[in-house]
């Protein structure tokens, strides 16, 4: 039984809460159960040095997870260096975002997208890329307002949900208490148009078979096009 008599297909209640950081050029704070994630974007006017005279933009991401967002503190990631967790998610969101937009149309400046895990109860990495996702969007429709941008790139919407195996049965949007016991779980990152960005899938114990796959899959292209929702052209604002 999944807390609240959640079904197995179903996801945790999500909202997001928008400009929870006034000073960034776009932000929210997106909540998916007890899991919460402020997303914050910096409009940077320069680039990398490799991309540098290219006429080419730049989407990079950083992940962060607050001390107090377990149950246990988390040390704090600073001048000692960031773990390998921490740099792999972070990567993970900004290959996630770089999908979403032709880099070409943002001129030579940076979309700098900062994740910070308040509350950590499972799916942060997901969570991060669902409202990074939707924080980038409406930057760039802030950079046609201003006039960075002489008009909205076209954009595709992007999403992500976590998939695992529990006593034998696949849940959809695990909680830490079912992540911390499944036997198989996934991350998936999907488009708009329902083509897969990326999926990492792990066996914890012993491996899973193509059927375990398969409704892993099912499960979360159910649930992403649920998230889809939370964007403004697809009905919530």
């Amino acid at each position: 039984m999944r807390l609240n008599n959640r079904a197995a297909d179903s996801l945790r209640p999500v909202s997001v809460e928008w400009n929870i950081q006034p000073s960034a050029d776009s932000s929210l704070l997106i909540r998916s159960g007890s899991t919460h994630v402020i997303c914050g974007v910096s409009i940077e006017e320069t680039v990398p040095p490799f991309l540098k005279g290219s006429g080419s933009g730049w989407i990079t991401a950083e992940y962060g997870m607050l001390p107090c967002a377990t149950s246990s503190r988390y040390k704090r990631e600073g001048a000692g260096g960031k773990s390998g967790r921490t740099h792999e998610i972070q990567r993970l969101i900004g290959r996630s975002l770089r999908m979403m937009v032709d880099l070409a149309q943002l001129g030579e400046r940076t979309l700098r997208v900062d994740c910070d895990v308040l509350n950590a109860d499972g799916g942060t990495r997901t969570a991060s890329i669902t409202g990074a996702a939707l924080a980038l969007q409406s930057v760039l429709a802030r950079m046609v307002m201003d006039g960075r941008l002489a008009a909205m790139p076209e954009i595709m919407p992007i999403a992500a949900i976590s998939v695992g195996i529990v006593a034998g049965v696949p849940l959809l949007d695990l909680d830490y208490s079912e992540d911390s016991q499944a036997e198989a779980d996934a991350n998936f990152v999907m488009s708009g148009d329902e083509r897969w960005i990326e999926i990492q899938s792990t066996a914890e114990g012993a491996p899973f078979s193509n059927d375990s796959f398969l409704q892993m899959t099912t499960l979360a292209r159910k649930g992403i096009q649920e998230l889809f929702t939370l964007w403004p052209e697809k009905g919530l604002s």
